[in-house]
């Protein structure tokens, strides 16, 4: 069976993140985002696509600044109110009901009861016709300690962080399950070659 392009979407399993910004006026902005990904490891710069007509965008274009939080699934209701197309001037952290999570190296804030916050600065945007592409530098990384242990590793399976399957009239929120195998970075090379995280695609 061969899908359209409109229906290309319905194959990606996709993180669900909150992109919190704050304008230059003081207002709060919190929106979804599954357009999103790591450029490389170890997670010093992230890449999000975006709409050009998105408040997360011109708030990112004025101040240079945006966190990435990771919401768990009882996160959800937030989620989908923080989704809605309010317009600029609507602090949307008091509608869903969200607090404030300080940052420790921008002014916008994070969000309250997420799993992580990844603090970025604005690094590059690539401007194409239709979309926008925004490369962020992540300057200070925080994690909730009742879901990561002291290496940083998360306990997905009690975490519960959100991701999505998209359909054609809407989405299925899902989370991630342990399929009983895990497996070292060296298994991946031939030779038993040792890698660090910097070496990883």
């Amino acid at each position: 069976m061969k899908l359209k392009p409109s229906k290309r979407e319905q194959i990606f399993p996709l993180p669900v993140a909150l992109i919190s910004t704050i304008s230059n006026e003081g207002i709060r902005n919190a929106a979804p985002w599954s357009n999103i990904t790591p450029i490389l490891r170890p997670l010093e710069e992230v890449v999000l696509a975006s709409w050009l007509k998105r408040d997360t965008l011109a708030n990112i274009r004025e101040t240079g600044e945006f966190v990435i939080n990771i919401p768990s699934i009882e996160m959800t209701e937030a989620v989908m109110v923080c989704s809605r197309n309010y317009p600029p001037e609507v602090d949307e952290f008091e509608m869903a009901g969200l607090k404030s999570h300080l940052s420790e190296e921008i002014r916008a804030p994070g969000i309250e009861g997420c799993l992580a916050w990844a603090e970025c600065t604005l690094v590059e945007e690539i401007l194409r016709e239709k979309f926008s592409l925004i490369v962020g530098k992540v300057v200070n990384l925080e994690v909730d300690e009742d879901f990561f242990d002291e290496e940083g590793r998360m306990d997905f399976e009690k975490a519960k962080p959100l991701s999505c399957i998209l359909g054609p009239k809407g989405l299925t929120f899902t989370c991630p399950r342990d399929t009983g195998k895990s497996a070292d970075y060296s298994e991946m090379f031939l030779g038993g070659k040792e890698t660090t995280l910097s070496q990883m695609p």
